[in-house]
């Protein structure tokens, strides 16, 4: 009987025992194939694949990738593979090849071409993102393109001179096409090239009243964020002249945006007006100033005077105010958003003839009339304002301003923003005429289209000379008169129509279409 006691308790003694210690935990064995090896090892069964890589000691990148997946259980002769994930930053430079662009120019004999401007490549650098896995690139993609260099077009103008008859020309005529300078000398089909750089902006273009010199104005082509433009002269008279840069004190005139114009009576003598660069629209700040500069044959200042130091301008003065030579050189008036008015050239000062509020565009431009003086002498000055202050839509009106005598006399009604009156030579009886430009749809004049009028000086005897039944009107511009002849020929008006340089003939009307190209963009007639 105690036999059988001590039995039972060393039963329940082993029972107890096995409950205490807990069930003993398996392992399982597996392989780990990394960076060329492979690692063979136990792991407790109920192991992730993470926690097998831990006890192995093996580490991996935040790239690496594991098969299977990391969080999954180990299993008997489980095979786990770590493949290593590298990514890298690759940067090529390769050539940015240049492109070849033809301008056909009817100044040009048929088949002659001239290069205007050399090609070059450029250079780009592409950054690429490479993927490899065990070292084997899996993947490459472009994450950057960025052009260092650009590459210059090759520009060629080409020959292609229509059949539009010459016509025979008082003076010379200086053009702007495809923005190069050309000259036509005696007839319309004797051409030849001034300047063929190409990058004439057009903002001053204006042959000398000698006809000796072109005064210029050229387009920033590289970074320099402190230039808009520079001021030049070619001589008109010297078939191999080359553009000299203006300068003074050996630094170019440059941002020259509104207005340069030479002085009436003085030989290599200009006036012009600067403006600031400024990264925002419309790309500057007025300077409003008025400077005269007289160049030698170099282009240098032989003398240089201030007129008019920097100012503000008056309302919207931001934008810049132009000046106008009477042709005595006796009076120097001047245009700007909120009037009209003279220029003591003494004293500077500026003497109002009339003042009114500027035309609000609504937008980053500003509007400025355009004036002129009556021919030979400074009676009468002509420009355009509002006709009312009440509305900025109220139209706007051709006026002349009777000088010494305060009064201004109302021409022609509801022309429009862009009139550009300008007076013809006068005869010998010093009789002249007045062209200017009338808005085809006058309540809307800041975007239509034009018409090109003639009238008498004191605003009769209008007549409209462009454009015809079912032509499209004109782009605001500035037409020019030919000057007088010897032989007292009929006088013409030089015009643009759709990119072309048309002749009329204000008292037959007749019509001379000169080039056929669509390229002129300026013209000047002395």
């Amino acid at each position: 009987m105690k036999n059988r006691f001590v039995i039972i308790l060393l039963i329940i003694f082993l029972l107890l025992s096995s409950c205490s210690t807990g069930t003993d935990v398996s392992s399982v064995n597996v392989s780990i194939t990394h960076d060329g090896k492979i690692e063979n090892l136990s792991v407790p069964s109920n192991s992730t694949i993470s926690q097998a890589i831990a006890i192995a000691g093996i580490s991996f990148g935040y790239l690496d990738r594991v098969e299977p997946n990391k969080s999954n259980l180990v299993s008997e002769n489980l095979i786990i593979k770590i493949i290593r994930v590298q990514e890298t930053f690759i940067l090529e430079e390769t050539v940015l090849p240049f492109e070849s662009q033809t301008i056909k120019n009817e100044s040009l004999p048929t088949g002659q071409t001239i290069l205007i401007q050399a090609g070059h490549n450029g250079m780009q650098s592409i950054t690429y993102r490479v993927v490899t896995e065990d070292g084997i690139e899996v993947s490459r993609s472009i994450t950057k393109i960025e052009i260092t260099q650009p590459a210059q077009p090759e520009i060629i103008m080409i020959g292609v001179q229509s059949d539009f008859r010459a016509v025979t020309i008082t003076g010379v005529i200086a053009y702007i096409s495809s923005a190069n300078a050309w000259l036509m000398e005696s007839t319309t089909g004797n051409r030849r090239a001034l300047v063929s750089t190409g990058d004439l902006d057009g903002r001053i273009f204006s042959i000398s009243p000698d006809r000796k010199w072109l005064l210029f104005s050229r387009s920033n082509s590289g970074d320099d964020e402190s230039l808009i433009n520079s001021l030049w002269v070619i001589s008109l008279t010297d078939a191999d002249a080359q553009p000299l840069p203006l300068t003074i004190g050996g630094i170019p005139i440059k941002n020259v945006v509104h207005y340069a114009e030479w002085v009436p009576g003085k030989t290599q003598t200009i006036a012009y007006s600067t403006v600031e660069p400024r990264p925002t629209a419309p790309g500057w700040q007025a300077n409003n100033d008025l400077q005269i500069m007289k160049f030698n044959d170099t282009g240098a200042s032989s003398d240089f005077k201030t007129i008019i130091a920097t100012n503000p301008g008056g309302i919207y003065g931001w934008w810049g105010t132009v000046y106008c030579w009477s042709p005595d050189a006796s009076e120097i008036a001047y245009a700007r958003p909120d009037g009209i008015g003279l220029i003591d050239s003494k004293t500077g000062s500026l003497n109002p003839i009339i003042e009114f509020t500027p035309y609000n565009t609504q937008s980053d431009w500003a509007w400025v009339s355009g004036i002129t003086w009556s021919p030979s002498n400074h009676a009468l000055l002509y420009f355009v304002k509002p006709a009312s202050d009440e509305s900025i839509n109220s139209g706007f009106d051709l006026n002349a301003a009777v000088i010494g005598q305060n009064d201004i006399i109302n021409l022609k009604n509801n022309v429009g923003l862009f009139a550009y009156p300008t007076t013809s030579p006068a005869n010998q009886g010093g009789v002249f005429k007045i062209a200017y430009l009338s808005a085809i749809l006058p309540d809307q004049s800041e975007t239509s289209k034009y018409a090109l009028h003639i009238m008498d000086r004191d605003g009769s005897n209008d007549q409209k000379l462009y454009p015809g039944e079912g032509v499209q009107g004109l782009e605001a511009q500035q037409v020019v008169w030919s000057p007088l002849s010897d032989s007292d020929s009929a006088l013409f008006i030089a015009f643009i129509a759709q990119g072309n340089m048309m002749f009329v003939n204000p008292t037959t009307g007749e019509l001379n279409q000169i080039t056929g190209d669509g390229s002129i963009s300026r013209i000047d007639w002395k």
